[in-house]
Protein backbone atom coordinates (compact mmCIF):
# COMPACT_ATOMS: atom_id res chain seq x y z
CA UNK A 1 0.00 0.00 0.00
CA UNK A 2 1.65 3.35 -0.89
CA UNK A 3 2.19 5.04 2.39
CA UNK A 4 -0.45 7.98 1.85
CA UNK A 5 -2.78 5.96 0.64
CA UNK A 6 -6.16 6.75 2.36
CA UNK A 7 -5.04 9.53 3.98
CA UNK A 8 -4.70 12.36 0.87
CA UNK A 9 -8.12 11.30 -0.32
CA UNK A 10 -10.05 12.42 2.89
CA UNK A 11 -7.38 14.81 4.40
CA UNK A 12 -7.15 13.53 7.27
CA UNK A 13 -3.41 12.21 9.11
CA UNK A 14 -2.33 10.24 11.73
CA UNK A 15 -0.61 12.74 14.54
CA UNK A 16 1.43 11.02 17.13
CA UNK A 17 1.68 14.58 19.42
CA UNK A 18 0.89 18.01 19.50
CA UNK A 19 3.47 20.76 21.30
CA UNK A 20 1.56 23.91 21.61
CA UNK A 21 4.58 25.67 22.70
CA UNK A 22 8.20 24.98 21.59
CA UNK A 23 11.68 26.52 21.00
CA UNK A 24 13.39 23.54 19.60
CA UNK A 25 11.15 22.76 16.49
CA UNK A 26 12.18 25.83 14.22
CA UNK A 27 13.10 29.77 15.44
CA UNK A 28 11.35 31.85 18.00
CA UNK A 29 7.88 30.38 19.74
CA UNK A 30 6.01 27.34 17.98
CA UNK A 31 3.91 24.56 17.83
CA UNK A 32 5.50 20.98 17.05
CA UNK A 33 3.28 18.66 15.11
CA UNK A 34 4.13 15.14 14.99
CA UNK A 35 2.82 12.98 12.33
CA UNK A 36 2.80 9.14 12.69
CA UNK A 37 4.94 6.49 10.48
CA UNK A 38 8.32 7.03 8.49
CA UNK A 39 9.83 5.63 5.39
CA UNK A 40 13.16 5.12 6.76
CA UNK A 41 14.60 2.72 9.71
CA UNK A 42 17.12 4.94 11.14
CA UNK A 43 19.86 2.72 13.79
CA UNK A 44 20.28 5.79 15.52
CA UNK A 45 16.27 6.41 16.00
CA UNK A 46 15.42 8.00 19.32
CA UNK A 47 11.52 8.13 19.05
CA UNK A 48 10.90 4.33 16.86
CA UNK A 49 7.38 4.41 18.33
CA UNK A 50 6.68 6.99 15.48
CA UNK A 51 8.06 4.35 12.01
CA UNK A 52 5.26 2.04 11.90
CA UNK A 53 1.42 2.43 11.95
CA UNK A 54 0.33 0.09 14.70
CA UNK A 55 -0.86 -3.50 13.35
CA UNK A 56 -3.83 -3.93 15.73
CA UNK A 57 -2.12 -6.94 17.54
CA UNK A 58 -3.42 -5.81 21.21
CA UNK A 59 -0.11 -6.76 23.04
CA UNK A 60 -0.54 -3.22 24.57
CA UNK A 61 -3.76 -3.75 25.87
CA UNK A 62 -2.85 -6.02 28.77
CA UNK A 63 -0.02 -4.02 29.83
CA UNK A 64 -1.62 -0.61 29.96
CA UNK A 65 -2.29 -0.02 33.66
CA UNK A 66 -5.13 2.01 33.72
CA UNK A 67 -7.39 0.45 31.12
CA UNK A 68 -6.65 3.19 28.05
CA UNK A 69 -6.85 0.75 25.32
CA UNK A 70 -9.43 -1.57 24.13
CA UNK A 71 -10.28 -4.23 20.81
CA UNK A 72 -13.04 -2.98 18.69
CA UNK A 73 -13.78 -4.30 15.70
CA UNK A 74 -10.27 -5.51 15.18
CA UNK A 75 -9.08 -2.46 16.08
CA UNK A 76 -6.77 -0.75 19.02
CA UNK A 77 -8.77 2.52 20.98
CA UNK A 78 -7.03 4.55 22.87
CA UNK A 79 -9.06 6.93 25.59
CA UNK A 80 -6.79 9.72 25.89
CA UNK A 81 -9.50 11.23 29.13
CA UNK A 82 -7.89 7.87 30.59
CA UNK A 83 -4.62 7.82 29.52
CA UNK A 84 -1.51 8.97 31.95
CA UNK A 85 0.82 8.98 29.67
CA UNK A 86 3.35 6.51 31.18
CA UNK A 87 4.18 4.86 27.85
CA UNK A 88 4.28 1.21 28.90
CA UNK A 89 1.98 0.52 25.33
CA UNK A 90 5.26 1.78 23.69
CA UNK A 91 7.37 0.06 25.68
CA UNK A 92 5.47 -3.03 25.15
CA UNK A 93 4.98 -2.90 21.17
CA UNK A 94 7.62 -4.93 19.19
CA UNK A 95 6.64 -3.56 16.10
CA UNK A 96 7.92 0.21 16.32
CA UNK A 97 4.84 1.73 16.43
CA UNK A 98 2.42 3.32 18.91
CA UNK A 99 -1.54 2.73 19.86
CA UNK A 100 -1.69 6.70 20.74
CA UNK A 101 -2.44 8.07 17.19
CA UNK A 102 -5.15 10.57 16.54
CA UNK A 103 -6.87 10.64 13.09
CA UNK A 104 -7.14 14.57 12.54
CA UNK A 105 -8.31 16.52 9.52
CA UNK A 106 -6.91 19.79 8.24
CA UNK A 107 -9.66 21.79 10.23
CA UNK A 108 -9.02 19.73 13.42
CA UNK A 109 -5.62 20.66 13.54
CA UNK A 110 -6.59 24.31 12.15
CA UNK A 111 -8.18 24.22 15.42
CA UNK A 112 -5.54 23.16 17.55
CA UNK A 113 -3.31 26.31 15.91
CA UNK A 114 -5.81 28.83 16.25
CA UNK A 115 -6.06 28.22 20.41
CA UNK A 116 -2.39 29.35 20.70
CA UNK A 117 -2.05 31.25 17.53
CA UNK A 118 -1.70 35.00 19.55
CA UNK A 119 1.37 33.06 21.37
CA UNK A 120 3.34 31.50 18.39
CA UNK A 121 5.34 32.59 15.58
CA UNK A 122 4.83 29.63 13.58
CA UNK A 123 3.76 26.28 13.12
CA UNK A 124 6.24 23.21 12.28
CA UNK A 125 5.15 19.64 10.99
CA UNK A 126 7.08 16.79 12.37
CA UNK A 127 7.40 13.27 12.62
CA UNK A 128 7.85 10.31 11.98
CA UNK A 129 8.55 11.86 8.51
CA UNK A 130 5.34 14.77 7.89
CA UNK A 131 5.89 14.83 3.73
CA UNK A 132 4.60 11.69 3.24
CA UNK A 133 1.25 13.58 4.31
CA UNK A 134 2.04 15.88 1.18
CA UNK A 135 -1.58 16.69 -0.07
CA UNK A 136 -2.36 17.16 3.57
CA UNK A 137 0.36 19.69 4.13
CA UNK A 138 -0.41 21.42 0.76
CA UNK A 139 -4.32 21.65 2.18
CA UNK A 140 -3.04 22.93 5.76
CA UNK A 141 -0.71 25.78 5.17
CA UNK A 142 -1.97 28.41 3.20
CA UNK A 143 -5.11 28.31 5.59
CA UNK A 144 -1.97 28.87 8.52
CA UNK A 145 -0.49 31.58 6.57
CA UNK A 146 -3.88 33.28 6.62
CA UNK A 147 -3.65 33.75 10.09
CA UNK A 148 -0.25 35.49 9.84
CA UNK A 149 2.04 32.27 11.21
CA UNK A 150 5.30 30.76 9.41
CA UNK A 151 5.25 27.57 8.23
CA UNK A 152 8.38 24.78 8.51
CA UNK A 153 8.66 21.41 7.42
CA UNK A 154 11.28 19.08 10.04
CA UNK A 155 12.47 16.47 6.94
CA UNK A 156 14.48 13.38 6.24
CA UNK A 157 14.34 14.29 2.55
CA UNK A 158 12.35 11.44 1.58
CA UNK A 159 10.10 13.64 -0.70
CA UNK A 160 11.52 14.40 -4.09
CA UNK A 161 11.01 18.21 -3.16
CA UNK A 162 12.16 18.96 -6.94
CA UNK A 163 9.08 17.31 -8.68
CA UNK A 164 6.57 17.94 -5.88
CA UNK A 165 7.11 21.66 -5.77
CA UNK A 166 3.81 22.13 -5.00
CA UNK A 167 4.37 21.48 -1.43
CA UNK A 168 6.78 24.40 -0.83
CA UNK A 169 4.24 27.04 -2.52
CA UNK A 170 3.08 28.28 1.27
CA UNK A 171 5.85 26.42 2.98
CA UNK A 172 8.55 28.88 4.32
CA UNK A 173 11.33 26.35 5.03
CA UNK A 174 12.46 23.00 5.27
CA UNK A 175 14.82 21.87 7.98
CA UNK A 176 16.76 18.91 6.28
CA UNK A 177 18.47 15.75 7.73
CA UNK A 178 21.47 14.97 6.22
CA UNK A 179 22.66 11.72 8.16
CA UNK A 180 25.34 9.93 5.44
CA UNK A 181 26.78 11.47 2.86
CA UNK A 182 28.18 8.09 1.20
CA UNK A 183 25.88 5.47 -0.11
CA UNK A 184 27.01 2.90 1.97
CA UNK A 185 27.55 4.32 5.26
CA UNK A 186 23.74 5.69 4.36
CA UNK A 187 22.26 2.44 3.41
CA UNK A 188 23.82 0.86 6.79
CA UNK A 189 22.89 3.92 9.13
CA UNK A 190 19.00 4.64 7.55
CA UNK A 191 18.71 1.46 5.68
CA UNK A 192 17.64 3.92 2.29
CA UNK A 193 19.04 5.11 -0.43
CA UNK A 194 20.12 9.09 0.54
CA UNK A 195 20.43 10.09 -3.48
CA UNK A 196 17.55 12.16 -3.01
CA UNK A 197 18.14 13.92 0.26
CA UNK A 198 21.47 15.35 -1.61
CA UNK A 199 19.96 16.29 -4.20
CA UNK A 200 17.34 18.02 -1.81
CA UNK A 201 20.07 19.71 -0.38
CA UNK A 202 20.72 21.20 -3.35
CA UNK A 203 17.13 22.27 -4.88
CA UNK A 204 16.19 24.02 -1.43
CA UNK A 205 19.36 25.37 -0.80
CA UNK A 206 18.76 27.11 -4.69
CA UNK A 207 15.38 28.04 -4.09
CA UNK A 208 15.73 30.01 -1.04
CA UNK A 209 13.77 26.87 1.23
CA UNK A 210 16.74 25.16 3.24
CA UNK A 211 15.77 26.64 6.49
CA UNK A 212 18.58 24.39 8.15
CA UNK A 213 20.66 21.42 7.89
CA UNK A 214 21.17 19.08 10.64
CA UNK A 215 24.02 16.53 10.65
CA UNK A 216 24.69 13.65 13.63
CA UNK A 217 27.97 12.96 15.04
CA UNK A 218 28.56 9.60 16.17
CA UNK A 219 31.38 8.36 18.30
CA UNK A 220 33.92 6.09 16.81
CA UNK A 221 33.05 7.45 13.51
CA UNK A 222 35.82 9.58 12.36
CA UNK A 223 35.91 9.04 8.34
CA UNK A 224 31.92 8.98 8.19
CA UNK A 225 31.52 12.67 10.35
CA UNK A 226 34.26 14.19 8.39
CA UNK A 227 32.75 13.02 4.87
CA UNK A 228 29.02 14.36 5.57
CA UNK A 229 30.33 17.33 7.25
CA UNK A 230 33.07 18.48 4.87
CA UNK A 231 30.33 18.00 1.78
CA UNK A 232 27.29 19.41 3.65
CA UNK A 233 29.53 22.71 4.49
CA UNK A 234 30.90 22.90 0.86
CA UNK A 235 27.49 22.60 -0.69
CA UNK A 236 25.71 25.44 2.03
CA UNK A 237 28.82 27.67 2.61
CA UNK A 238 27.33 30.74 4.84
CA UNK A 239 23.52 30.13 3.44
CA UNK A 240 21.98 29.13 6.41
CA UNK A 241 22.47 27.26 9.83
CA UNK A 242 23.94 24.30 10.18
CA UNK A 243 23.40 22.16 13.77
CA UNK A 244 25.47 19.72 14.30
CA UNK A 245 24.03 17.06 16.93
CA UNK A 246 25.66 15.00 18.92
CA UNK A 247 24.63 11.21 19.42
CA UNK A 248 22.55 10.74 21.89
CA UNK A 249 21.64 6.61 23.33
CA UNK A 250 18.39 7.47 24.79
CA UNK A 251 15.57 6.38 23.15
CA UNK A 252 17.76 4.04 20.73
CA UNK A 253 16.76 0.52 20.83
CA UNK A 254 19.10 -1.79 22.44
CA UNK A 255 20.38 -3.57 19.33
CA UNK A 256 21.31 -0.43 17.86
CA UNK A 257 22.95 1.01 20.67
CA UNK A 258 25.72 -1.69 20.83
CA UNK A 259 26.14 -0.99 17.41
CA UNK A 260 26.60 2.61 17.74
CA UNK A 261 27.61 3.26 21.33
CA UNK A 262 25.85 3.36 24.44
CA UNK A 263 27.49 6.80 25.44
CA UNK A 264 26.47 10.31 24.45
CA UNK A 265 29.37 11.48 21.63
CA UNK A 266 31.85 13.49 23.50
CA UNK A 267 31.25 17.56 23.37
CA UNK A 268 35.00 18.18 22.14
CA UNK A 269 35.24 15.42 20.05
CA UNK A 270 31.55 16.88 17.91
CA UNK A 271 32.82 20.32 18.52
CA UNK A 272 35.46 19.81 16.49
CA UNK A 273 33.08 18.86 13.52
CA UNK A 274 31.73 22.13 14.06
CA UNK A 275 35.57 23.93 13.91
CA UNK A 276 35.98 21.62 10.50
CA UNK A 277 32.59 22.97 9.37
CA UNK A 278 33.18 26.69 9.98
CA UNK A 279 36.66 26.04 8.04
CA UNK A 280 34.86 25.33 4.86
CA UNK A 281 32.75 28.18 4.86
CA UNK A 282 29.89 26.92 6.79
CA UNK A 283 29.93 29.86 9.25
CA UNK A 284 26.57 29.22 10.99
CA UNK A 285 27.78 25.58 12.12
CA UNK A 286 26.87 25.21 15.82
CA UNK A 287 26.66 22.68 18.01
CA UNK A 288 23.41 21.23 20.01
Amino acid sequence: MPWTEGYSVMRTAPVNKIIPFSNVDGPSNRMAIFFQECPFNCRFCHNPETINMCNNCGDCIRTCPVNALSLKEGKVVWDKDVCVGCDTCIKTCTHNASPKITMMSVDEVLEQVKRVAPYIAGITLSGGECTLRKDFIIELFPKVKEMGLTTLLDSNGYLDFEKESEILEYCDGVMLDVKAYKKDFSDWLIRYPNEVILKNLHYLLSVGKLEEVRTIIFPDRDKENTETVTYVAGVIQDKCRYKIIRYRQFGVRDEHRKELGDLTTDEDYALSFVGLAKSLGASKAMLI
